[in-house]
């Protein structure tokens, strides 16, 4: 199954996120190298939400991650929540669904 996990972020998250950077950078690296972490990223125009995506049996590992991200104990990110999400159409989706032919 794929998990979104969704960053709210602080209003100066471009300058606040400075310090706690590369930490974060390297728990998302180790995620993604022990592949529970898929892809990640803050949205842009504005920068008030980050998107990452979790692949796993259970919404735990983006949970985890979330609790152990220094922008969230540092306050970076204001709220998160993790969402399941049923993919069906892509490289490597959850469920595969094709339109029934005619």
């Amino acid at each position: 199954m794929h998990y979104l996990l969704i960053y709210e972020l602080a209003p100066d998250y471009l300058e606040s996120r400075e310090k706690h950077r590369d930490e974060h950078l390297k728990l998302a690296w180790d995620s993604h190298e022990s592949g529970d972490l898929i892809l990640g990223g803050a949205l842009k125009d504005p920068s008030d939400n980050a998107i990452l995506l979790f692949k796993g049996e259970s919404p735990e590992s983006a949970e985890s991650f979330a609790k152990k991200d220094p922008y969230v104990i540092h306050g970076v990110v204001t709220r998160w929540e993790v969402r399941p999400w049923h993919t069906v159409v892509g490289d490597d989706p959850f469920q595969v669904v094709k339109p029934e032919e005619e």
